[in-house]
């Protein structure tokens, strides 16, 4: 009868793997011989990298004492924890202190050079060396001419490889890298209003997402155009453009004059007397101002933070308004530049007190204003409309009167019963001046090309608009790193030749403030839009100014230079009117938030931002007793 042997199973309980030889082992006949007897075990997986055979740059191997690891002491690789230790190849003590180094250079102390262990020098080409020698040759010559330079002149004189910002290079402000551009803190902004405990979050707007189509929202974004546009009424008077600042340029300027006898009425929609006369009469269920509508339609392009207040009444109609404390009605300056003017914060310097945020939006509101009355005609080519100014009292004037502004109001058939009732702005009266080619075809066969021969025909007064754009320099600050070859444009030297150049500038610094200029315009009804080029005279003064150019554009071919689409404006102004309309009756807030592209509406208290108007009201009464 054939036995069976019942096979040897060893077992470890020290430790996983085989265990060492024992007693028991040997005296078991049917123990096999141990190939693997004190075999360490190592665990591992099929998807592991395999390593080298030998590795002479672990750590395992610069703890040995060797005199070459002093490079790699401290180092640590990407792959150093998943390696096994106890398969690396390990040098014996004795035979590393026998090791000697054959070198003939001097050697330093340790940490002079090397690694961070120090000890060890690295091999240098000597093309290299030369090109490090001749690069800090370079550094040291740019350095004494920027020195001997007064105001920085002459730092676009350095070498293309010692400029600061350069590729690689690591000049003031400078990160160095690929591409190396100005290292500026990050500005964290305050919200333009805080939220209160007792405010209900109602949506929250990615504007991102909502631009490229992928928000939730999306769905409710409805882009056509108007169904149907009518004029209400026309209050005020226009005058006539004054074409001599057609041919003003960067060898003749004009100064810019202070318009010290007009009057400006930016009034909010709820205390227009026109609005609430329309609204009475059931014209319209939306009533907004141009400047509020314009600003919705081009949020997406705003940096800045800022609020516009909503109300809905119990007939369902909505009211866009703006708060009389907030900063909605002046202009901004370099806000979607990589460069914005950044705060005072603890300097004292005069000239950074006129370089901040705020003194740069008060000065570009001020040219604003002075430049579009500058630029029209007396009162004998004024043109007067139906109604007078509804803002202007002729028994408190003081000797004022008001600034020559038309009020166009509009309403827009929006669809779905939505029908918006918009005041809008007219500036002045311009003549529509076509140029048209009457030279004749050039016969084939001739290579004389045919001579360009331009004749204007006046076709007529056109309703304009008018906004100056104010140069503004990052280098005006005193603590404002050194800008980059291409980055500034100076107007003077490139605005008669290159105004292209120049308006391409400005709209990628001021992308938001011509985009609302632009919806403005279109809004109003405007065929034509002026534009001035306003520049101080000198940079460390920020009341004199002078006009350099004036330009004019139609707004529909504005929109599309600047990449404006008329139907992506509609369809977020839209998508506002339809959240609040959801909502029941009440007040609302929309606001921006200061650090994220993300618009949050909030459902307010109806006594919300009335105790600032109260407050005021007390004051004008205190004074008019006085």
């Amino acid at each position: 009868m054939a036995t069976f042997n019942v096979p040897y199973v060893t077992t470890n309980t020290s430790s996983w793997g085989p265990p060492p030889k024992s007693d028991e082992s040997s005296s078991n006949p049917n123990a096999p011989v141990s190939r693997f007897a004190s075999l360490p075990y190592a665990p591992f997986g099929r998807s592991d990298r395999l390593g080298r055979c030998a590795d002479f740059t672990t750590q395992s191997f610069a703890r040995t004492g060797d005199a070459t690891a002093g490079y790699f002491r401290g180092r640590t690789t990407r792959n150093d924890a998943n390696k096994n230790l106890e398969f690396q190849y390990k040098v014996d003590s004795e035979e590393a202190k026998e090791f000697q180094l054959v070198d003939s250079s001097n050697v330093r102390a340790a940490g002079a050079q090397g690694g961070p262990g120090g000890g060890g020098k690295r091999f240098v080409p000597q093309a290299r060396k030369r090109a490090q020698n001749a690069a800090r040759l370079r550094q040291l010559n740019a350095r004494r001419e920027n020195n001997q330079n007064v105001g920085g002149v002459g730092r676009f004189n350095q070498p293309q490889r010692t400029r600061a910002g350069g590729r690689g290079g690591r000049g003031p402000g400078g990160r160095g890298g690929r591409g190396g551009g100005q290292w500026r803190d990050r500005i964290d902004r305050q919200a333009s209003v805080s939220v209160r405990p007792d405010w209900r979050r109602v949506e929250d707007i990615d504007l991102g997402k909502l631009s490229k189509g992928t928000s939730p929202l999306s769905s409710l974004v409805d882009n056509s155009s108007p169904k149907g546009v009518e004029d209400l009424a026309f209050a005020g008077f226009l005058d006539q453009y004054n074409d001599q600042y057609d041919k003003v340029s960067t060898r003749t300027p004009a100064p810019l004059k202070r318009v010290e006898t007009k009057e400006f009425y930016p009034v909010t929609t709820t205390d227009d007397p026109v609005i609430e006369k329309l609204a009475i009469d059931g014209k319209g269920t939306v009533f907004a101002t141009d400047a509020i509508i314009s600003h919705l339609m081009t949020c997406a392009r705003s940096i800045y933070p800022w609020d516009i207040v909503v109300q809905k009444l119990p007939t369902g109609a909505l009211f866009f308004d703006k708060r009389d404390a907030s900063q909605f009605d002046y202009l901004t300056v370099h806000e979607t530049s990589n460069t914005p003017p950044a705060p005072l914060g603890n300097r004292d310097n005069e000239e950074d007190k006129i370089n901040t945020p705020e003194r740069l939006s008060l000065e570009a509101t001020m040219i604003n204003q002075n430049f579009t009355q500058q630029i029209l005609r007396s009162q004998k080519y004024r043109s007067n409309f139906d109604l007078p100014n509804p803002f202007w009292d002729e028994e408190d004037n003081d000797g004022m009167e008001p600034a020559s502004v038309a009020y166009r109001y509009r309403k827009f058939d929006l669809g779905d019963g939505v029908e918006l009732v918009a005041r809008t702005e007219l500036h002045g009266l311009a003549k529509d001046n076509k140029k048209v080619d009457t030279s004749k075809i050039a016969l084939p066969g001739k290579k004389k090309k045919k001579k360009q021969v331009e004749v204007e025909e006046e076709q007529g007064d056109q309703y304009m608009t008018a906004y100056a754009l104010n140069e503004y320099d990052p280098s005006y600050a005193s603590n404002a790193p050194p800008a980059r070859p291409g980055t500034t444009i100076n107007w003077r030297e490139k605005l008669d030749n290159q105004p292209g150049a120049v308006l391409a500038s400005e709209m990628k610094n001021n992308s938001f403030k011509l985009a609302k200029w632009t919806a403005q315009s279109l809004l109003a009804g405007a065929s034509q839009m002026k534009i001035g080029f306003v520049s101080r005279i000198n940079p460390k003064n920020a009341y004199e100014h002078t006009v350099l150019a004036t330009q004019t554009y139609r707004p529909h071919d504005f929109a599309s230079q600047i990449t404006l689409d008329m139907g992506s404006m509609w369809g977020i102004f839209r998508l506002f009117v339809k959240l609040l309309s959801d909502q029941p009756e009440g007040k609302y807030v929309i606001m921006r938030d200061p650090n994220r592209a993300i618009v949050r509406i909030y459902g307010v208290p109806m006594e919300t931002f009335e105790e600032s108007d109260e407050e005021s009201d007390e004051d004008d009464e205190g004074e008019a007793e006085e």
